[in-house]
């Protein structure tokens, strides 16, 4: 019987003995009925319209965290009513010391840490996922997907609703309209929707305050929702948004050289989005010629003595609408692959316990991740390609979920095709289990290989920092002509009470599997964790909570050869001034580089290093206007360029300054130092400075700079002679007006400038001036 039938069977097993649950939400946890009535409001803060005489009351009462179900410390009214298209929340916060309350103008979804009143929303009623939107004392807004499933929470999502507030003599309040068309629910039944209310009341700790209990013994926190119930006859009217937009472009590079030309292109591209909600479950989302510019640059990053292939996140809109549709164990879908599409289609629907989702999209590149197991790289063909990926999940109750995921890849000559089956049952609040199996076929045009070559022989660049920069790992897991084929399979067990946990996960993937939509950036090796922890939750002390933990993990290639073997121990505090600390020791046993870099052998093709190293973490707010952490590391570290064991130091501080309520500085740097047994091999500097001031709560104007400075001993590198110094430095100025998330205008300028060993000075050699501006028609 083949893997895949094995999970199968099991699924058929395991759907025989569950029995099936209407809601997850519990009515005895909170219960409320919310009355429908007629007539607009203004969302202005002020509640002064007859409605709220008629709208349900309730308060927030429970505190969550740090203490635990404990009487709340401050009284928090609430609000709440329907009409046919919106549901409307009024929330009274009372503060004993309203000087005191924290709260800033920002950019949305980036006041954690602010005070925050909001709702939770599950509303299907069935624990995979929750609407999360909060507000603070000067109405901006923050909105996530909280995915049970995963166990992830991401606020790339961002939906069009309303919000007002005011800050008065005994606290703050807030007005919050919720549109119906930003929310997926199925109108054909009874609305039933879990929900809990939620007040963050940051002092000297940060205080969760609910509406709900919260058990800690239950590992799964959507199936402690209350129940909102009575809305009715509801209605997303035509559920049509259409979103024109235009950016207009001017870019000019030129090479790092002297007396380089510039090279300048002037650029309109017009764009159509297109979002409609066929039924209050189903969405259908559509864009031609879209602008998936990135206005903020992301945050800097220090490659160096890296084998692995950076991540960044997405954030282009019509790619995290619904995304969490798509989602796995396993990052099979990461959309930053899909680089300029001339168009785009996104299909997500949910069905009673059956969910859908489709995307479909060209893309001007085919760019990809060759992984391997010890280094992976991004790689390009140079030719268009056709993008698909399509999910399908089953959810039975609460406790039961199966799903299959599908995803191409296809240009002329190329090709990606992945299946994959999925399973998550929790058949007690404390135990959890996860698996899933994966196959792929893929083909690479004739001749692949050598376009990752440096030189015309594929001998190594001497001008790399690492050592393997030509013939390397993603030349020979590219040099097929013929399909090739491979699968990837994940078996998880996690236990998890009050203060016990426990977790073993064994995972595998063949030599030839691919997932080029998706960041699978390690193939060819399978690896075994298993790990726990304990955790106090002391009282009347300086900490609330106290947790110790620790896993141990090995990892061998597809043939049997050893590639890694680690165990870490770690202590956590959280404490007073909002404060988190963590220290940790690691010991692990791990290869270096291949001495014969044509050759995929581990044994006696590598050697094998003994690290131990120790870090250091912590953060706090020590007052309402500042944030500080710091990262440190120190131990040994593999010097992958040279195949040594040298000493590794990290020291990565950061700061967030709101200098006033409207003006924010953010600041982070990294040093980072190697040392061999002949001198200091290099040293490396990185600083991300960022400057924010919100005029009001749409306008602003942020000035960001990420400079990175490397210097190196080329004399200790035995394989090659990379430069002595480089540096790098990206600057941004950048005004922006948001009326809400798809109706927007920014105006920029950013640069980026370079120096190595033959321009010993900072060069600019790229400069670009933007325009950008989208309207959401809302029908």
């Amino acid at each position: 019987m083949n893997k895949a039938t094995q999970l199968a069977s099991s699924v058929v097993f395991l759907i025989s003995c569950h029995s099936l649950h209407a809601y997850a939400g519990q009515e005895n946890q909170f219960n409320i009925e919310i009355p429908t009535l007629s007539g607009s409001i203004k969302v202005d803060g002020n509640f002064d319209e007859p409605q709220w005489k008629n709208a349900a009351t309730t308060e927030i009462t429970i505190e969550t965290s740090p203490g635990e179900n404990i009487t709340a410390p401050v009284r928090t009214e609430v609000k709440l009513y329907s009409t046919d298209t919106s549901l409307f929340l009024a929330f009274t916060a009372y503060d004993p010391t309203p000087s005191q309350i924290r709260a800033n103008l920002s950019d949305r979804d980036s006041v954690w840490g602010d005070d925050l009143v909001g709702i939770k929303l599950d509303t299907f009623n069935d624990a995979r996922l929750a609407y999360q939107f909060f507000v603070n004392a000067y109405g901006v807004q923050m909105d996530s997907i909280e995915n049970e499933l995963t166990g992830s929470e991401s606020d790339a999502w961002d939906g069009i609703w309303y919000t007002a507030a005011q800050r008065t003599e005994t606290g703050y309040q807030v007005e919050i309209e919720l549109p119906y068309r930003v929310l997926n629910f199925d109108n054909s039944a009874e609305q039933k929707w879990g929900v809990e209310l939620v007040r963050f009341y940051p002092r000297n700790e940060q205080h969760r305050l609910s509406s709900n209990q919260i058990d800690r013994n239950n590992s799964c926190q959507l199936c402690q929702f209350g129940v909102m119930s009575g809305m009715s006859n509801l209605e997303q009217g035509n559920d049509l948004q259409i979103t024109p937009s235009v950016v207009f472009n001017r870019n000019s590079q030129r090479p790092l050289a002297l007396d380089s030309d510039w090279d300048s292109e002037n650029d309109i591209e017009p764009s159509l989005d297109i979002r409609w909600g066929i039924t209050p479950s189903t969405l259908l989302s559509a864009t031609i010629n879209p602008d998936f510019s990135q206005v903020e640059a992301d945050a800097g990053q220090l490659d160096i003595n890296n084998t692995f292939a950076l991540f960044y996140p997405e954030k282009r809109a019509f790619f995290l609408d619904n995304k969490d549709y798509f989602d796995t164990q396993l990052n099979l879908l990461h959309t930053r692959n899909i680089l300029s599409p001339d168009y785009g289609i996104k299909l997500t629907s949910k069905v009673g316990d059956h969910t859908f989702a489709t995307l479909a999209t060209n893309d001007t590149h085919t760019n990809f991740l060759v992984p391997g197991n010890l280094s992976s790289d991004i790689a390009s063909i140079d030719e268009k390609s056709q993008n698909f990926a399509g999910r399908y999940r089953y959810d039975i109750g609460k406790e039961l979920s199966m799903g299959a995921l599908v995803t191409a890849k296809t240009s002329d000559d190329y090709h990606n095709y992945v299946t994959s089956v999925d399973v998550k049952y929790q058949p007690t609040e404390q135990d959890t289990f996860i698996g899933q199996y994966v196959i792929s076929d893929t083909q690479y045009p004739l001749g692949f290989s050598q376009t990752l070559c440096s030189s015309d022989d594929c001998l190594p660049d001497i001008d790399c920092d690492l050592s393997d920069c030509g013939i390397n790992e993603r030349v020979l897991r590219t040099n097929s002509t013929d399909s090739i084929r491979g699968d990837m399979y994940l078996a998880k067990y996690e236990h998890e009470t009050r203060n016990w946990n426990a977790i073993a996960q064994y995972q595998s993937v063949a030599e030839d599997f691919r997932a080029d939509l998706g960041f699978i950036e390690k193939v060819d090796f399978s690896k075994f964790v298993a790990g726990g922890g304990y955790t106090w939750y002391p009282e009347n002390s300086g900490f609330s909570k106290i947790r110790l933990s620790g896993d141990w993990d090995i990892s061998h290639n597809q043939a049997g050869e050893k590639l890694e073997q680690e165990a870490e121990a770690k202590l956590a505090f959280d404490g007073l001034l909002q404060s988190y600390t963590a220290f940790g020791v690691v010991n692990r046993q791990r290869v270096g580089r291949r001495h014969d870099s044509a050759n995929l052998a581990v044994e006696n093709n590598t050697q094998m290093f003994d690290e131990t190293m120790g870090w250091f973490y912590a953060n706090m707010k020590p007052t309402r206007t500042l944030f500080v952490e710091l990262d440190v590391n120190y131990g040994d570290s593999i010097d992958f360029a040279n195949d040594q064991l040298g000493t590794k130091f990290l020291l990565n501080p950061g700061v967030r300054w709101n200098v006033t309520d409207s003006v924010k500085l953010n600041v982070s740097h990294v040093y980072r130092t190697m040392d061999v047994d002949d001198g200091r091999l290099f040293t490396a500097n990185l600083s991300d400075v960022r400057l924010s001031w919100y005029i009001d709560i749409h306008n602003f104007i942020r000035v960001s700079s990420v400079y990175t400075h490397i210097e190196r001993d080329p004399s200790l590198y035995l394989f090659g002679s990379p430069n002595k110094e480089q540096q790098n430095l990206g600057n941004e100025i950048l005004y922006g007006y948001k009326l809400n998330p798809q109706s927007v205008f920014y105006l920029g300028y950013s640069d980026g400038l370079k120096s190595n060993d033959s321009i010993d000075s900072l060069m600019k050699t790229e400069e670009t001036y933007f325009m950008k501006m989208s309207y959401a028609w809302i029908l």
